[in-house]
């Protein structure tokens, strides 16, 4: 067995300069267990007075709403004159009225607190009432662990990163246990399984249940099940309403509710400059690939994880607009991802889980279309090589290694 590693989150950094940067609130937003809570405590300076509250606490709930007086006690006058202190608020969005609630505490306060904010469902979802929040805050995805992190990339300027190589034991640690922090780190089946178990039922017994009026709870867990099976598939709303016997439109809609407790994310095929493109068929994936039996359909959902993580992220650190696509059209030609940057194609991806397999024909046919910079097809079998992907200048198939160590 591995031995557990410790280490710093590529996001502590990026937290870190926006608090001696900017102004804005900083939101930070992730699935459970993901290292939000941790992640806001540790960016602060150790200097620094800072006070974490969660509105899952009866005790901080009645000092967040007793307002700013009550918040900032702790820092006093002289604190607040000679350094900037930082307020967490964790789950905060849970209080209907919490936009309201911010943009006083923001406008309030003016900039001499730092304002972060945290919470493990969508921030979305809450739209209760409140003014725009607009101008305020800048958002921060935060992701579970992925190859590059692993292997302890800083924040850059650049999307791409040299290639590096990751030690077998911690891939096979990574695709077994999950990116999730504490089980990939442990390393220990026990563990994991009992993590995982807890997990779920936090997921389905207590977010959904906050955020939904389902009211039989049992069909969303097997929709959610079903999804397990078909990773590298389309989704089909009138197969999976047969199986789970509700309707087209519920389909739909649970399929958002998992979505917004970061239990699954779709991603929609790309159709400008595709002809006989296919419109409205997503992809779905999970946000934990160690919950897949098929070892195909997880090293493509592990994949997919990545190029998401990676997408949010040179997003959110202002490096462009980036988005994560697939590829279909009607005479069932198909590659599984696209990423594009400022909505012009960028990467065509096709996953393998052999090196053996011949070049996809599906890549050329679409690389003629759209004409993206860099087509690959990543393979999982194939050895690490000390070799720069994007450099090439075709379309090429390169170890999945090496391409996921450059990434972040």
């Amino acid at each position: 067995m591995a031995q557990p590693i410790v280490m710093k989150r590529i996001y502590e950094k990026i937290i870190a300069e926006h608090l001696a940067q900017y102004r804005q609130m900083a939101f930070i937003t992730g699935p459970r267990q993901s290292g939000k809570t941790t992640l806001s405590q540790a960016c602060a300076k150790p200097s620094y007075p800072q006070v974490y509250l969660n509105w899952d606490n009866v005790q901080h709930r009645e000092i967040i709403l007793a307002g700013l007086d009550r918040i900032t006690e702790p820092f006093g006058t002289q604190v607040l004159r000679k350094h900037k202190p930082i307020i967490i608020f964790d789950e905060i969005h849970k209080y209907p009225h919490w936009k309201t609630l911010l943009k006083g505490y923001f406008d309030t306060l003016n900039g001499d607190c730092h304002i972060i904010v945290t919470g493990s469902a969508k921030m979305n979802v809450y739209r209760h009432g409140g003014d725009s929040l607009m101008g305020r805050y800048f958002l921060y995805r935060i992701h579970p662990l992925s190859v590059a992190e692993i292997l302890g990339r800083n924040k850059t300027e650049k999307a791409i990163q040299p290639p590096k190589k990751l030690e077998q034991t911690r891939w096979q640690q990574l695709l077994e246990f999950g990116g999730f922090p504490e089980p990939f780190l442990q390393a220990n089946q026990r563990f994991y399984q009992r993590w995982s178990n807890l997990r779920q039922q936090q997921l389905f017994q207590e977010d959904l249940r906050e955020l939904s009026k389902i009211h039989d709870m049992s069909l969303l867990e097997l929709l959610a099940q079903l999804l397990r099976h078909q990773i590298t598939g389309t989704v089909k709303y009138s197969e999976l309403a047969k199986k789970v016997r509700v309707s087209e439109p519920t389909i739909r809609d649970w399929l958002s509710v998992l979505e917004n407790v970061y239990y699954s994310f779709s991603i929609k095929p790309w159709t400008k400059n595709i002809s006989r493109s296919l419109l409205k068929e997503p992809k779905v994936y999970l946000w934990d690939w160690s919950l897949i039996d098929n070892p195909g359909a997880k090293i493509e959902n592990l994949v997919a994880c990545h190029l998401r993580k990676a997408t949010h992220y040179w997003t959110d650190i202002g490096l462009g607009k980036y988005d994560l696509y697939h590829l279909r059209d009607k005479d069932k030609n198909e590659v599984d991802f696209l990423v594009t940057k400022d909505e012009e194609p960028w990467i065509i991806l096709e996953v393998k889980s052999s090196g053996k397999s011949r070049l996809s024909p599906s890549l050329e046919h679409f690389n003629k279309q759209i004409k993206a910079p860099h087509v690959f097809q990543v393979c999982a079998d194939l050895p690490y090589v000390q070799q720069d992907c994007f450099a090439l200048e075709k379309p090429m198939i390169v170890p999945l290694l090496t391409f996921l160590s450059q990434l972040v």
